[in-house]
């Protein structure tokens, strides 16, 4: 049953997939992918995901394998694929998400080129504002209006700041409330001048958040996001591909990062955290 109130401001229960490492972690990510766009095309004819740029795309390049594998014909077709932030540069700068993302993935599979959104580069010598604002009318609004007004999934990373997308720790940009696709040109991680989705959109017009990270370097992280969390009394420790771990936690309150106030208003399976074995190791508190 979804909650009316708002989850940052009571407890809240997500799912923990734990890879035993980080070579597997990729098909162990593509296991609530794959959850995602069977049931997105078992009601309609197109399946919507949001993927950031960084570290996450290379995970991705095992995911038509783990289609293959689990028997499910992933009808490429059908994809649309927007970003969940971009850096405001050319598709072709070492910096783009959308270059990473096709490099990494899109560009292996046969999803129409037409529908992997990136920005409108001539608008970048005009503002990033104007690009974010094209962003939202040109892509997002008619993808949600093609989807029932949701996105089905949305893959993320987060840094060791905590940043998610491109909202960082203490910025204005963590309470907007009005724009879906909003624009940055202050990022304390370079380049300074990016777009990228609000949590209006992460938290309630998505039906599925995945969040990806592996190795030492994320344990603070998930550390302070889970610092408080415990395994669901009576839950059980569920085995999945690869000899993974799945893990049903209540996280604690009040979110300490930007990638711990992504919480969707359903909870359990519709927020998966995919991280592995390094990265989780004493950051909370539950039997590997």
């Amino acid at each position: 049953m979804t909650s009316k109130k708002d989850p940052t401001s009571s407890s809240y229960n997500a799912k923990l997939l734990i890879a035993p490492s980080k070579s597997s972690l990729g098909s162990v990510l593509s296991h609530p992918i794959i959850k995602s766009c069977e049931s997105a095309l078992q009601s309609r004819d197109a399946f919507t995901i949001a993927l950031s740029g960084g570290s996450l795309p290379s995970f991705l390049q095992s995911l038509a394998q783990s289609f293959q594998r689990a028997g499910v014909d992933p009808q490429w077709g059908k994809w649309h694929i927007l970003l969940a932030d971009e850096r405001c540069v050319a598709s072709t700068d070492a910096d783009s998400n959308l270059g990473a993302i096709q490099s990494n993935f899109a560009n292996a599979v046969p999803i129409p080129k037409k529908q992997v959104y990136g920005i409108d580069e001539k608008l970048l010598s005009e503002s990033t504002d104007a690009v974010a604002v094209d962003y939202e009318d040109r892509v997002l609004k008619p993808l949600l209006e093609k989807c029932g007004g949701m996105l089905d999934c949305a893959v993320l990373g987060f840094g060791p700041d905590g940043h998610t997308c491109s909202l960082f720790p203490n910025h204005p940009l963590l309470n907007e409330q009005s724009r879906l696709v909003a624009s940055i040109d202050d990022s304390p991680k370079p380049p300074p001048s990016r777009i990228t989705l609000t949590f209006p959109v992460l938290n309630k017009l998505s039906r599925r958040i995945v969040f990806c990270g592996a190795g030492s370097s994320k344990r603070p992280i998930l550390k302070a996001v889970f610092g408080n969390a415990k395994q669901i009394l009576g839950a059980p420790i569920e085995k999945i591909v690869d000899g993974a771990k799945a893990l049903d936690v209540e996280m604690g309150n009040p979110p300490p990062h930007p990638c711990g106030m992504v919480r969707t208003d359903h909870g359990g399976d519709s927020l998966v955290w995919v991280v592995d074995a390094d990265a989780v190791e004493g950051a909370i508190g539950v039997k590997q």
